[in-house]
Parts: C-alpha cells; sequence; structure tokens
C-alpha cells in the first residue's frame, strides 16, 4: 500500500485523544454510609458487565473514526508504489555539458556540474542517462547507463574546460543519434551551458532533433558579465633588423553586457614590459591603441598584448611571434652595364633597393663574368638583369646548387638574352621555356590581365597594374611552375618555381624602360621590395595561431630530427613516426625543440569565445524541437494525471468516509444506551 499525502498520517496520534479522555473520566465509586441496605435494588452482575463491553467499543469506535478519516485524507491505493508517481514512466536522457572556454567565466563551470548533478539526482532506479562535454567537438562521452551514481561519478572527474569555441549543433546530433538506440519511449535531451548566441556558427541546415525527443535546458550565464577583449592585433610579419621604431596596433572592445569605461593595455618583448598605455572607452566600445617598439637585433621575438580590468582573464593576451631579419643581401648581375645612367640595366633596380641609408637591403652589383660559387654563397638572392644565356657551363652548375640549397634567384630577361642558351643552361632552375622575344610596334602595348592576388608577393600591392609592355618573351611555363600573372593575349607575365630548397621568380620582360615603364610607375619599388623579401625567406611562418589550427613543421625542422613540443604551461611531448604537424590545443607560446636552436609559435584562442553575448534557452529549443514532438509536461502534471488514473477505479478513500458515518452512527447510538 502506498499513500498519496502520507504526511496525514501524523494523524492518528489523535486516535489517543479519546482514549486520554476514558482514562481521566474514569471515576471510583464513592462510598455512602446507609442505615440499611434493605431499601437498595440489586443490580445483576452480567448487567454490569455489559456497560463495560459497551463503553470499550464505545472507545474503540471513536479511536477507529480518527484513524479511518486520517487513512482517507492520505488517499491511500493498493496497486502502486510512490516512485512509481513520482516518475511517472522511466525515461532515456543525455545531457550536454559545455566545457568550452567561456564556461571559464567566474564559477559557470562548477554551476554547470551541480546542474548536472541535481538532475541526475532527480532521476528514478530504471531511468538511464549519458553525459557528453562538448565544446566546438566531443571531448568526452559516457554512454547511456541505468547506472545514476557512475553518472554523478563520471561528472565529477570531468576536467576544468580548455579552449575550445562553442558549438551545439554537433553535440545535439551526436545526443539525437544516441537517443534512437534507448531503451525507453521517454526521451529528452537537457543542455546545460552559458548559452553564447555565438554558439550556433553558420549553421542553417535546418537539423531539428528526432520526433518524440523533448528539450530542456539549465542556464549557467545569466547575470552580468564583465570583459574586455583584444579583437585584432597587427604586428609586423617580418622585419629586417634595424633601429628604427615599429608600432603594434591593438583593437580593444568591452564584449560584456556591463560595459567597461577604462583598461589598460601593455606590450610585452622576450618577457619584459616595454609599454603601458591607458585606454579611455567610456564614449565608445572599442579603441585602437598603438604601442611603439624597437627591434634591435636579428632572430624571432616573443610579443605579448595585454588587457586588464575585467572578470575574464583568460582572453586578456594576445600573443604573437615577430621574425627580424638581418638586412638582406642582393647581388645584382648586370647584363648590359652603360655609362648612361637611364640605359643601364642595374640603375633603376639599384635606385628601389639600395638609395636609403635605412634600406633593408645591402646591394652588390657585379658582371656575369664574375658570378661564382663564393659570390654565391655570400647573397641571399642573386638577381639575373638581362642575364643568364652569357654563363658558362660551371657558372650555371654553380647557380643551379645555390638554388638547389636554398638561395634565391629573380630572373628579369630582356634584348640581350639568346633564348635557346638560356634554356640550355638555366632550364634545370628557370620557371618557363623562353621561346622568342617580341617588340611590338606602332605603339602598341600589352598589359596585365590577371594575377593571383592572394600570393604573398602581389598581396600587398592592392592597386590596379597599368603598365604598359612593348616588350616581352613569349614563355612557355614548366610543368612545375605557378603561372602568378599574365598578359592580356594570355602569355605568362610572372612564374615561380621552387626548385629543392630554393625559389625561382621570372618577369617575362625587363626591369628597366626599355621594354616597359614599370620603374617609371609608383608600384615599382614595393614590387621590388615584395619580391626580394618573399625570396630571401619565403617559408615564413604565420605570425599567430588560434586553437585548433594544425601547425606544420615540415620546413622548419630536419626530416630525421626528433621534434619535442613544450606548452606555455612546461607540459612536454615527442612527435613519434616522422610526424610533423601538430594541432594548436593550448594559448600561449609552444616551443619546439628539435637540431639547432629551438623555436617558437605563438597560439591564441577564438576571439568569438570572447564575445559573450547571449542566447535565450527557448531560441534554441523552438529552433531544434522537431514539430512532430509532443510538448513536455512538468513532473506535477505528469504525477497529477497518473493518479487521477490510479485513484479513479479504486476509491478507496469514498469507502472509508462512508465507514466513518456509519461508525460515527453506530458510536451514536451506543453512547445513548451506554450513558442514559
Amino acid at each position: 500500500m502506498a499513500f498519496l499525502t502520507p504526511l496525514f498520517l501524523f494523524g492518528l496520534l489523535a486516535a489517543a485523544i479519546p482514549i486520554a479522555i476514558h482514562l481521566i473520566r474514569k471515576e471510583k465509586p464513592p462510598k455512602l454510609v446507609f442505615s440499611t441496605l434493605r431499601f437498595l435494588k440489586t443490580t445483576s452482575k452480567k448487567l454490569i458487565l455489559f456497560q463495560q463491553i459497551q463503553q470499550w467499543l464505545l472507545l474503540l469506535l471513536r479511536a477507529a473514526v480518527i484513524c479511518l478519516l486520517v487513512f482517507a485524507f492520505a488517499r491511500p491505493l493498493f496497486d502502486s508504489s510512490i516512485a512509481g508517481l513520482v516518475d511517472a514512466e522511466p525515461e532515456s536522457v543525455v545531457i550536454l555539458l559545455d566545457v568550452s572556454m567561456s564556461m571559464q567565466y567566474e564559477e559557470r563551470f562548477e554551476q554547470a556540474r551541480d546542474a548536472a548533478r541535481a538532475f541526475i539526482a532527480e532521476m528514478a532506479p530504471g531511468d538511464e542517462v549519458a553525459v557528453i562535454a562538448f565544446a566546438d567537438a566531443t571531448i568526452s562521452v559516457r554512454e547511456l547507463s541505468s547506472d545514476l551514481e557512475g553518472a554523478r561519478a563520471f561528472v565529477d572527474t570531468l576536467a576544468e574546460p580548455a579552449f575550445g569555441t562553442t558549438r551545439y549543433m554537433p553535440a545535439l546530433r551526436l545526443a539525437s543519434d544516441m537517443l534512437e538506440s534507448s531503451r525507453h519511449e521517454r526521451r529528452i535531451v537537457h543542455l546545460i551551458s552559458d548559452f553564447q548566441s555565438a554558439g550556433l556558427g553558420n549553421d542553417d541546415s535546418g537539423w531539428m532533433l528526432s520526433p518524440g525527443v523533448q528539450f530542456s535546458s539549465s542556464d549557467v550565464g545569466e547575470g552580468p558579465s564583465r570583459n574586455l577583449l583584444l579583437t585584432d592585433v597587427r604586428s609586423p610579419d617580418q622585419l629586417i633588423e634595424n633601429r628604427n621604431e615599429y608600432e603594434i596596433l591593438a583593437r580593444v572592445r568591452s564584449t560584456g553586457s556591463v560595459h567597461i569605461d577604462d583598461a589598460e593595455v601593455r606590450l610585452v618583448m622576450d618577457g619584459q614590459e616595454t609599454t603601458r598605455i591607458p585606454v579611455d572607452l567610456r564614449n565608445k566600445s572599442e579603441e585602437v591603441v598603438r604601442l611603439p617598439v624597437v627591434f634591435d637585433s636579428a632572430g624571432t621575438h616573443r610579443g605579448e598584448v595585454s588587457v586588464g580590468g575585467d572578470n575574464f582573464t583568460v582572453d586578456n593576451t594576445y600573443y604573437f611571434t615577430v621574425d627580424v631579419m638581418p638586412r638582406i643581401s642582393v647581388l645584382l648581375v648586370n647584363g648590359e652595364p652603360s655609362p648612361n645612367w637611364y640605359e643601364d640595366e642595374a640603375h633603376w633596380m639599384a635606385l628601389a633597393v639600395g638609395a636609403s641609408e635605412d634600406s633593408p637591403f645591402v646591394v652588390t652589383t657585379a658582371a656575369s663574368s664574375e658570378l661564382s660559387a663564393t659570390t654565391l654563397a655570400t647573397h641571399d638572392v642573386v638577381v639575373l638583369l638581362n642575364a643568364g644565356s652569357d654563363l658558362s657551363t660551371s657558372q650555371a652548375v654553380a647557380l643551379t646548387d645555390y638554388v638547389q640549397e636554398g638561395g634565391s634567384v629573380l630572373m628579369a630577361p630582356g634584348d640581350r638574352v639568346n633564348g635557346p642558351q638560356f634554356n640550355q643552361q638555366l632550364s634545370a632552375i628557370s620557371p618557363g621555356i623562353l621561346n622568342e622575344s617580341i617588340r611590338l610596334a606602332g605603339g602598341d602595348y600589352l598589359m596585365i590581365a590577371d594575377m593571383d592576388r592572394r600570393h604573398p608577393v602581389l598581396l600587398p600591392l592592392d592597386t590596379e597594374w597599368v603598365v604598359r609592355f612593348e616588350g616581352y618573351w613569349s614563355v612557355e611555363a614548366q610543368a612545375d611552375a605557378d603561372t602568378l600573372m599574365q598578359f592580356d593575349n594570355g602569355s605568362p607575365a610572372l612564374l615561380e618555381r621552387v626548385v629543392g630548397q630554393g625559389r625561382v621568380m621570372m618577369l617575362a620582360s625587363a626591369l628597366d624602360t626599355e621594354w616597359n615603364n614599370l620603374p617609371l610607375q609608383g608600384l615599382y619599388l614595393p614590387f621590388i621590395h615584395e619580391s626580394l623579401r618573399y625570396l630571401a625567406q619565403a617559408s615564413m611562418k604565420e605570425r599567430a595561431y588560434r586553437i585548433g589550427d594544425v601547425i606544420d613543421l615540415t620546413s622548419a625542422v630536419p626530416e630525421d630530427a626528433v621534434v619535442t613540443v613544450v606548452t606555455a604551461t612546461g607540459e612536454e611531448s615527442v612527435l613519434g613516426g616522422g610526424e610533423r604537424t601538430l594541432t594548436a590545443s593550448s594559448i600561449g607560446f609552444l616551443r619546439i625543440e628539435a637540431e639547432g636552436e629551438p623555436q617558437f609559435y605563438a597560439v591564441n584562442a577564438d576571439p568569438e569565445e570572447s564575445v559573450l553575448e547571449k542566447l535565450a534557452p527557448s531560441a534554441l529549443q523552438d529552433l531544434i524541437t522537431n514539430p512532430d514532438t509532443e510538448p513536455q509536461q512538468t513532473a506535477e502534471v505528469r504525477t497529477a494525471q497518473l493518479v487521477a488514473e490510479l485513484e479513479g477505479p479504486q476509491r478507496v478513500w469514498w469507502w472509508l468516509l462512508i465507514l466513518v458515518i456509519l461508525m460515527l452512527l453506530a458510536e451514536t447510538r451506543i453512547a445513548n444506551t451506554t450513558y442514559r
């Protein structure tokens, strides 16, 4: 038997009231002195015994009436248990627990764990539950099981949130798939998160939960939030060693629900603080801060831009690296020297590269006959200006070896180049085969019609090429070469080829004013500078990576070297099996140790995860709930429905009340005859 309102059973104590009254009213007969007993009527002992029985029966009736009233109000059931009333039917539940970076904000993760524990505690024996910890992907999973204590232990042992971004849909899809094989018909997905609006990502597939799967949620992101974010940090990717002052640009924004008026930005280079600047945000949502810095030595420099004054410190620092190179040594091989500076092949190039004292280039000019392996070894880039076909076989071999071992060459053939000889001597490294030189007559010219604007050389040149080419070489690109620019007649204008560890670029025209007006254009100098920088160190690494990016170490470490990876927290791991890639999983500087000097790679959190704008849980519920799913009823409504179903055919309390009425009538009758 079970009782729907068991608290009324305390009323059974009231059954002692008639007993107490009976004992209190019981009196000893008084002694009276009579002169004679002959006038008193003799009473039968049977009559006295009958009256005593009536009194005891009356006492029992009164106590029974109170007990029956208590049982009636307690509403007894004879075919169910209290557990069956609280949980109308067994459930299969998947708990999704958000462990993205935003859950590190104050006590959100601990609140999420408490919410998961509380939800599991409300489940009944026989229910089954699974737990999925997720961020942008699944972090850890506990499969569906009726072991509720094991689920609580799994929640207790979950690792603290790392640096992943929030993505709801992959976890919701996994939960829906898991419930397809659940044992119970009642299926629920319960999401515990701070409900970042960015968690939906760009998903517009219209996906919904399977029919019949209910959705519920616990929001641990309620309340005000204070956060400052470095939304954009611009630092030089590569610099040339000098003592000029550069600038690091940092954009600071208040992204919490409570606007922050004041902040302070500081710059740390190689572990030493160099600049500290206050930021006033009282009348704006963001501000660009300029941080001056000087690089007076070559090598890789590690930088950190930090902002303080909020409640979310994990995203307060942006990490980056800057590769500062020594001045680039450029060898200009002049194929057409002339006493007339205007006609000299190397004049315009030397003017663009080495005219300034602060130039990042050191320029040496030599004739073709002066080219040797020793000369090549002391220069970073070799520029063949209207030269190449006049090299000897030994010079051509030396130039080929130079490129194979990591050197770079820029070719600009002109009218003095012999095509067949050029191809014979330099085809092993040349990006293109020279067919014939063409001079257009009658004022005709070619223009640049197409180019790869994403190439590192052309990307910074955000301008149209209005250069007129009256002379050019008809070139056939090598099979392993890339065409970076084309003339408007479809012929290649700029080619690139990787040879061994080196790189070669070819412009299918001269770099003086004899065949084109390129030296007279404003883009000539930036084009030359970007080309030489690129060729001097073409394998430059990224300035900074984000969590989840793949870092390719192929060109950074020797093929057979043992690679040790050390995170910002000091954790070490070794890449095995010749592996040369790793996925960024923690913010800070990764130190890569192999042969030679250690290398550093900067990793930052995704700024999207620092924007604490919220999504209403009801909006997500409306988005993913299948229209064929009936609305979920509360436990109180389901219990009331079950009570009505179970009580309906029994009506035990009705019969108890009828019995009480009959017993009250009997009590009245007996009381009247007992005390008459």
